[in-house]
Formats: structure tokens, sequence, C-alpha cells
């Protein structure tokens, strides 16, 4: 198991900036829908499983590969989110990726009591009821465990602030976020391991008199002889230096 502090030191390729968790019942037409309309608008790739995926018993493969190729996860709790059971596995894999991965975890309390989430009462309690006669005990009891942990990371809570301001500040720090992610993907790819050796092979076969800005194209053998390549060996090289 990769430790966060390994992960983040590594070069991140990701399919989505952002994956979105929420109940469509709940906020899909509304809140959620503004969120990621918000996010679109400023260039961020947000996933959103806009065609229901969520049906039958068993979570989607396509929804757990979704949060695993994502920067950041955006929980939306909502009074009905908990009664999802395709809700809290995408929770669980979501705070797995978080502690694996090193991946970023944004909760928003739409209309719902952090509090409430934390102790499953209200709503979350009655889904609680129906899912303890459903499910093994141990599923139910990660549930909760994965609930709580969210429950206490810091967010945004609906009843304290608008919609609108909620989702202005959410997308600001998600790019936030993300130019930070990025410009450490930046550095670490300066720092890759042997590329020293490949430029320094390429400019052996250069001339001391020229200066190479750029390479245009990979070398073309064209003739092997029992001795090995030595013959035909074609580079092509973009000079952007001014002569003196």
């Amino acid at each position: 198991m990769a430790s966060s502090s390994s992960a983040a030191a590594e070069p991140r390729l990701t399919k989505y900036d952002v994956f979105l968790s929420f109940r469509g019942e709940d906020t899909r037409n509304n809140f959620t829908d503004h969120l990621y309309s918000a996010l679109s608008g400023k260039q961020i790739g947000a996933y959103m499983d806009k065609v229901n995926l969520k049906q039958g018993s068993e979570i989607s493969p396509e929804l757990l590969k979704a949060i695993e190729e994502s920067e950041i996860s955006i929980i939306i709790f909502s009074k009905n989110y908990a009664s999802s059971s395709w809700c809290l596995e995408e929770l669980v894999h979501i705070l797995k990726c978080k502690k694996e991965k090193a991946r970023i975890v944004l909760p928003i309390f739409v209309e719902i009591d952090p509090s409430h989430i934390r102790k499953q009462e209200e709503s979350y309690y009655e889904a609680f009821v129906g899912h303890e006669k459903r499910f093994e005990m141990e599923k139910v009891r990660e549930w909760r465990r994965a609930l709580t942990e969210a429950a206490g990371l810091s967010g945004w809570v609906s009843r304290n602030m608008s919609e609108s301001k909620i989702v202005e500040e959410v997308v600001q720090h998600v790019k936030r976020e993300l130019d930070t992610i990025n410009s450490k993907r930046s550095d670490n790819f300066r720092g890759l391991v042997g590329i020293s050796k490949h430029l320094e092979k390429i400019k052996s076969f250069v001339k001391p008199t020229v200066h190479v800005e750029g390479i245009w194209d990979m070398p073309v053998i064209k003739k092997k002889t029992p001795l090995g390549f030595k013959s035909g060996v074609q580079l092509k090289f973009c000079n952007n230096r001014s002569s003196p």
C-alpha cells in the first residue's frame, strides 16, 4: 500500500479533475447540476453520472474507475445520500483513494447538518435501519465509519450560505488545488530519472558548433552492418538561434 507522502511525490496523470458523488433524486437537477456547469465553465473536467448508472445492487465498475482517475472528489451530502448503497460504496472508495493515492476530498452539506451524518441521525438513522436488514453487518459498519470520517472533513454547509456562493467558492478552491497539483507535476517531470543520459547521447551526434533548440523527429536507422548500426543515421534539428 502506498503512503500518502509517496503518492504525492509521484507524477500524477488522471483522466478527470473532479468526481461528483451525489444522490440523484436529491440534487441532480439543482445543486449538483449547477456545480457541474460552473466547473465546466472554468474548463475543469468533472465526472458526473448523467446517465443514472446507479441501478442494480452492485456499484458500476465505471464509477469506481472514474473515482480512481479523478484528482479531487466532491461529496455532495444530502438528506437521502445514505439511503443509496451505491453512494455509500462510492464514499468508501473515495476515502480509500484519499488514503492510498493522496487524492483530495471535499464535502458539501446540502440542507443537512454534518453532525447528523457523523452520528447517523434522522434520515441517516432511518437509512441504516434498512441497510442492517439487507446487508452484512461488516459492510454496514464500513459505511458508518466512512460517513463519520467524511463528515469530519473541512467543507461547505448550505445552511450557512447561499447556493451560488458555495458554488463560487468551491470552483475557486478546486482551481487552486489543481494549479498546485499541476505545478508539482511539472517539477516531478523535470527530475525524471535517466533523462539527462538520453539527452547527452543525442548531443553526441551534434557538432559542437550547432546549437540544438529542439528535436523534430526521432533517429532513423537506414542500414545495419555486422558491426551494428553505424550508417545512415538521420537526426532533424531545429536551430532557432539567429546567426551572430
